[in-house]
């Protein structure tokens, strides 16, 4: 399952749009407009404060359903911790639908088994990217969604590039549109730091993995 997952991948990424000369939210810009009425978005979350800004900036154009898929999260306290103020967020957003998976910290473990050693930003990432994305199109897919995304692109610590060409290819597989983005972009970052500060919510100080935890 490792390999097969890490080659879907590396496939993803050959010939898709994989430059930094692509600007993400200027993509996202101009489908905005052109949506009919608020087609079904199902929207992966990382954690509460990198969901907020994002959460603000779509709910305007989509049904949104949140989906909280993030089998990396370890340990298992800090993955509920993190929950726990995904809710919070959701509380103040009640228009937000919600679907939370069940905690699969076995699947992340095998699927990066040997990559312990990959640098922080390396093969361990994409494999990650690949889980949860992966998920995401597959139950948008199954559920009828219009469209899928991720908040992942808002934080700086992860790869905008990768995942939207990741989300491509998924995209291609699954046959749900991928909403091209990056939420950094417009002090998007600095924005969510303000609105998480705002509810008060808990701000992790690493990515999810142990790994990302002791560099």
């Amino acid at each position: 399952m490792k390999c097969k997952l890490w080659y879907n991948i590396k496939s993803f990424l050959k010939g898709a749009e994989c430059t930094v000369n692509h600007n993400y939210h200027k993509q996202m810009a101009k489908i905005l407009p052109t949506l009919e009425g608020k087609p079904r978005l199902l929207l992966h979350s990382c954690c509460g404060p990198c969901s907020t800004h994002v959460l603000t900036e779509l709910r305007e154009y989509f049904d949104i359903t949140l989906l909280y898929y993030n089998p990396n999260i370890q340990p298992r306290e800090e993955y509920d911790l993190r929950l726990q103020y995904q809710q919070k967020v959701l509380e103040a957003m009640p228009d937000i639908k919600f679907m939370e998976c069940d905690y699969d910290g076995e699947r992340y473990a095998k699927a990066v088994s040997g990559l312990e050693n990959e640098p922080e930003g390396g093969k361990r990432c994409s494999v990650c990217y690949g889980i949860r994305l992966g998920e995401t199109a597959r139950i948008a897919a199954e559920n009828g969604f219009d469209w899928f995304c991720t908040t992942l692109t808002v934080s700086p610590r992860q790869d905008s590039v990768q995942i939207n060409a990741i989300c491509r290819g998924l995209e291609k597989e699954y046959g749900v549109r991928w909403l091209p983005s990056n939420f950094r972009k417009n002090e998007g970052y600095n924005k969510s730091i303000a609105l998480a500060e705002e509810l008060g919510l808990y701000r992790q100080e690493y990515c999810g993995c142990l790994y990302s935890k002791n560099t």
